[in-house]
Formats: structure tokens, sequence, C-alpha cells
């Protein structure tokens, strides 16, 4: 099975305001257990500086549990071991590690999926400058028109959720 770039996308995450796959996913990915992929980084740790590889604090780990269900915690779970997070640079740096056919192929699959991902990003960042180009050339009459724009062109806030279930204040 040849992973696709759709699947590839939805485990790139922004982590400390990189664009990274976890251990985990990447593992998965090239059918290959975590401990494997960490044990063939950790041997050839000097390819994998700071900005190509980082390991994941306990704080992150634990938001990422609560938006992302597949890491888990507990005796005879999953992983023990905070996760390390791979940038771009760092997943190109495992197909010198793991010299599988596998991770030849899944790797170029997710070098495509974050150019892809590059040129999303920089497709919304032509489009913002068109925008603005129109809002100057345009008068008050389309202002409203431009900011309904600007407002779908902005990412969503993450607000904190109420966790379900009763607070102590609201027993009675």
């Amino acid at each position: 099975m040849t992973a696709t770039i759709a699947q590839i996308e939805s485990k790139v995450l922004l982590i400390r305001g990189e664009r990274v796959m976890l251990s985990q996913h990447l593992a998965e990915l090239y059918e290959v257990e975590p401990k494997i992929l960490n044990q063939a980084v950790k041997r050839n740790i000097e390819r994998f500086p700071e900005d190509f590889m980082f390991q994941l604090t306990e704080e992150e780990a634990a938001s990422l549990r609560s938006q992302i269900v597949t890491l888990k915690t507990g005796r005879g779970q999953h992983a023990k071991y905070l996760p390390y997070a791979f940038t771009e640079q760092g997943v190109a740096m495992l197909s010198s590690v793991l010299r599988s056919e596998r991770a030849i192929q899944v790797n170029i699959e997710i070098m495509r999926a974050f150019v892809r991902l590059r040129q999303m990003l920089a497709g919304n960042a032509e489009l913002a400058r068109k925008l603005a180009a129109l809002e100057k050339k345009y008068d008050a009459r389309f202002k409203a028109v431009f900011e309904a724009i600007h407002e779908l062109m902005t990412p969503p806030e993450n607000k904190k959720k109420r966790p379900i279930g009763f607070a102590s204040w609201e027993k009675k």
C-alpha cells in the first residue's frame, strides 16, 4: 500500500511554528515499529540537528493527546517516551537512515506533500496581496465585502473547550 498525499498531509502538524510529522506517524507510513525508527535515528543522531528533529515536551504531547487520540498513555498502551517531531529536512534525512524500498517511496510522497502545502500557502499569500491591491483601488462601498473575505481567509482561533461532564461547582 502506498500512502497518498492526502493521507500524508493529514499527518503534518504545526508545532512550534514548524510543519512537522511525528515519529509514530512516520513509523506507520514506513510500516516499521516506532521503536525501530527511533533506534535508527538515535544511531545516526548527528544527522538530525535541532532544526531537523526535536522531541516534544510533556505539555506539547498532552495537548496533542487531547487533539488527536493516537497518542495514548498508560501501561501497555503506546510509546512511553515523548514523540519526536521531524521537519521537512528531518524527514528527508530519514531516507538516508531507513534504507528500505518502502522508506524511499514514502519519502518521495512526503516530499511531494510538503511541496504541495508550501504551494497552497504561497497561493494564499498571493491572494492576500491581490485582495490588498483591490482594497486600495475601490472605495468604502466594498469595505464590507473585503472584511468578509478577510474573515474567510483567517484561520479559526483555537478556543478552549469546556470539558465534558459536571464541574464540582455545578453539582447540586
